[in-house]
């Protein structure tokens, strides 16, 4: 690799594609690799699992999603062989904004090719000829994972036996859109987000976009829930200190140009595009589909869902009760696994 991994990932594997990605957007990517996770083992007759990771995670879903996935969950290695690839674009393990330019000798940084949730799919079924995987037994993804498990269930259609689709969409609403500029316009307020020569410029413009964002992630009832101080404070309240200290996690972990190039990425999501249409290319869609929403999420709200609902042939739409917003499908793994062990029988 050519630059440092903000955190100390194992285990981590690493797919070159010496033949580059040709973009959406009609830019050429070369030689770009992806990190990813293994576990279990493949043979003849796997049950074969794909997960795609939101935002900012990695490809060690054991970690992240440790509810569903690992040694006794619903998801065994025992009885599964489950890949997760890191998104192109990330900074963990993957080819994106902190890598090095080989045209410059630098890294992108802002420059790095505009990229779409359709290319970060592409790029993932790369990996999967390289694994020699022919059929998948599910695919699953929350939130952008859902973006990008959703438009492999189409470019797919025909290889993925069952598609889990949580708080996602067909589209990036304009909605989520608007957020993602308030983020971007916190990034580039940071004068030190245009320095290439230190791929970790940028990170108090990347802690108040993780700020924005997680007044969305989360809802009133939760922060009140937690976050309500006591009644005798003037100042230092505790709401203040819980985005303080989640903006400067996400420093620790993440890139600000990653962050930046990424909510980029988002923002391109709309599967009916060159496809005639949303619902012409969720009709393309084959694989028996569980769609999952959070009944209190504000930027994806269950309305998105229910689009998914109508328009996809062999869907069933579940709708979990939460206080955690958007974050309930990453917190609420108890109730997400009795709904998908109960929908895959």
């Amino acid at each position: 690799m050519n630059y440092k991994i903000p955190i100390d990932i194992p285990e981590i594997q690493y797919f070159t594609e010496q033949a580059g990605l040709h973009t959406e957007s009609g830019a050429f990517l070369p030689n770009f690799t992806l990190a990813y996770h293994t576990y279990g083992r493949l043979h003849e007759g796997s049950k074969v699992i794909w997960v795609c990771h939101a935002l900012t995670a990695n490809s060690h879903v054991t970690d992240w999603w440790a509810g569903l996935f690992g040694e006794g969950r619903l998801f065994d290695p025992e009885q599964y062989f489950i890949v997760c690839s890191n998104i192109l674009g990330s900074c963990y393990g993957s080819t994106g904004a902190a890598s090095i330019d080989p045209n410059t000798g630098l890294p992108y940084g802002l420059t790095f090719p505009n990229l779409t949730i359709r290319d970060l799919a592409q790029a993932q079924i790369m990996l999967m000829k390289h694994l020699e995987i022919k059929d998948i037994f599910l695919c699953i993804g929350g939130s952008c994972g859902g973006h990008q498990a959703l438009e492999l269930g189409i470019l797919l259609s025909s290889k993925i036996k069952n598609l889990a689709l949580l708080v996602c969409g067909a589209r990036e609403s304009a909605w989520s859109i608007a957020i993602h500029e308030a983020q971007r316009m916190a990034l580039v307020s940071d004068p030190t987000l245009h320095d290439v020569t230190d791929i970790s410029s940028g990170a108090r413009g990347l802690a108040a976009a993780r700020g924005i964002g997680l007044l969305m992630y989360r809802t009133y009832e939760q922060y009140v829930h937690s976050q309500t101080s006591d009644i005798s404070l003037l100042d230092n309240f505790r709401a203040s200190s819980y985005l303080q200290y989640q903006g400067e996690k996400l420093v620790k972990r993440f890139y600000a140009k990653n962050y930046y190039s990424l909510t980029k990425v988002l923002d391109t999501h709309q599967v009916g595009r060159n496809r005639g249409g949303i619902e012409v290319a969720l009709a393309q869609v084959n694989a028996k589909t569980l769609i999952i929403s959070i009944d209190s999420d504000l930027l994806i709200p269950v309305a998105e869902q229910e689009i998914l609902a109508r328009h996809i042939p062999k869907s069933t739409h579940q709708i979990i009760c939460s206080r955690f917003g958007h974050d309930g499908f990453l917190i609420e793994t108890e109730k997400i696994a009795a709904l998908i062990q109960k929908w895959l029988v």
